[in-house]
């Protein structure tokens, strides 16, 4: 007579019940699959280049402005010397090699100057035990150079893996669990965008010879895994039932394979979710959209001080680009157009003249020459456009005078681009929604959506939406920062 044990299995196996078959599965004799990263290593070696660039030139920087320090040169070089392995321990704990808590490069920065900060009260530490007296000034120096040098090779670094990334390198295989309208969606996006690092190899199920119901038998699925050779799965939760899901992910995540686990959130930014526990079940508590209170009395303080700057800043080229409009076209210099801003009032928007004086006559002549799709109407090579009026688009010059629509309260420096009436009648109600906050002169459709070659306009709407709910000054500084490479690149026309 079998155990009691194997008794209950048995039974248990009748009854269509699996049990977590660890035993059959897992061999800890097998050899698993190595976690070493070329590329990350090389990321990992440059951050050290980095920051010991920025020791330097803070060091040389320091003894050049301020040679009265009454400690040594060579001291401070000793001092950096035996604290330099804080930084690899500092980096690493903030997690700044792993690809999903560093997906979005305003989280990349922010890790790194946590990661930085850190890395210098360690070093103030040991310059106490020490009894070596830091210089402040030395300090301060030190740290907004490696802010700087490490920001820049991170942005490098990012460049480049999104570059390996859409030419089919570097990517994780995966296959998608739950094949049903979530998973559908998941699928399509990681398809049609590679940057994110994924190659979708199909549907678990269709691995299976029983499809999802074979899914209970976790060893089965897992064989499949293999053998597609897949690194990961990214499960629909509304795809599978929780009972499988639960022992699913357990084997899966004991035997190395990568799980990540969708939801029907969509368009929400992952720093208003909140993971708590309820009972069993970890929640996600979104937090309410907040568009007024110090948040909005502070952006607008930034609109009017960054504008401010911004216009004064670039008032020569302003200045010159009005001198060649006008000995080069006849008709004003500035164009003015009536857009719709916050809560639907309409005001008139200013721009450099970049068409022939009776373009708006001429609308209907090259109405059917339209790349963009959706309520946008946008040509790349449009023919009423003048020769410097061409080269003022290219370099967005043309935008400049939007400043004073910006210092006149009618539009911020990030938001949704400004729409014209014509375009607000033809919306979805839904869309509606992008009036609730005022247009910006750049934003997220315009570095992340522009049209290129493919003259795609339909997710200006989605980002839109996604700014009007998400927005904080973080990401308003991160677009703007990504605006300059956006213009200098040339990546479409605003």
């Amino acid at each position: 007579m079998p155990p009691s044990s194997e008794v209950e299995k048995e039974d248990k196996a009748d009854r269509g019940v699996v049990l977590h078959p660890t035993s059959t599965v897992f061999d800890s004799s097998t050899e698993r699959p190595s976690r070493f990263n070329a590329r990350k290593a090389a990321v990992f070696v440059a951050d050290l280049n980095a920051v010991a660039l920025a020791l330097l030139v803070a060091n040389i920087i320091h003894q050049w402005v301020k040679p009265a320090d009454p400690v040594e040169p060579r001291t401070y070089f000793w001092l950096f010397v035996l604290t330099f392995p804080i930084w690899p321990i500092s980096f690493t704990r903030q997690y700044l090699y792993r690809a999903r808590h560093i997906a979005r490069s305003a989280d990349e920065a922010e890790r790194v100057v946590k990661a930085i900060f850190y890395g210098f009260m360690g070093v103030f530490a040991i310059s106490i035990f020490s009894q070596v007296i830091l210089s402040r000034v030395l300090a301060l120096e030190a740290f907004f150079l490696m802010v700087l040098f490490v920001g820049i090779e991170r942005a490098i670094a990012r460049y480049l893996f999104k570059k390996a990334r859409t030419q089919g390198e570097n990517l994780r295989n995966v296959l998608i669990v739950g094949k049903n309208n979530e998973g559908a969606f998941v699928r399509e996006m990681l398809d049609k965008d590679p940057s994110h690092g994924y190659k979708v190899l199909g549907y678990l199920e269709d691995q299976l010879p029983g499809g999802i119901d074979d899914l209970v038998n976790t060893g089965q699925a897992l064989a499949a895994i293999k053998e597609a050779k897949a690194g990961g799965v990214i499960i629909a939760a509304t795809g599978i039932e929780v009972a499988t899901s639960n022992q699913l992910i357990r084997t899966l995540t004991e035997n190395d394979v990568h799980v990540e686990l969708s939801s029907t959130l969509c368009d929400i930014a992952s720093d208003r979710l909140t993971i708590r526990p309820l009972g069993r079940f970890p929640m996600v508590y979104i937090e309410p959209v907040e568009r007024g209170g110090w948040r909005a009395s502070a952006k607008q303080a930034f609109d009017y001080l960054l504008g401010t700057i911004l216009f004064l800043g670039t008032l020569p080229i302003l200045i010159g680009a009005m001198i060649g409009i006008k000995a080069t076209s006849p008709g004003p210099v500035f164009f003015k157009q009536v857009r719709v801003g916050r809560d639907g009032e309409e005001f008139e928007v200013y721009k450099l003249r970049t068409m022939v004086i009776d373009a708006e006559q001429q609308l209907d002549n090259v109405r059917h020459l339209n790349e963009a799709k959706g309520p946008i109407f946008k040509i790349k090579d449009d023919p009423r456009i003048t020769k410097i009026g061409g080269i003022l688009r290219k370099t967005s010059i043309d935008e400049l005078p939007q400043f004073i629509n910006v210092l006149r309260g009618e539009m911020s420096i990030v938001g949704p681009r400004p729409a014209l009436p014509s375009e607000v009648e033809q919306w979805q109600p839904v869309l509606r929604n992008r009036l609730r906050v005022q247009p910006g002169i750049t934003g997220m459709w315009q570095v992340g959506g522009r049209l290129d070659g493919d003259g795609d306009g339909d997710d200006y709407g989605q980002l839109d939406l996604y700014y009007v709910d998400n927005w904080t000054l973080v990401t308003d500084l991160t677009i703007i920062l990504r605006t300059v490479p956006a213009v200098l690149l040339q990546k479409g026309s605003y």
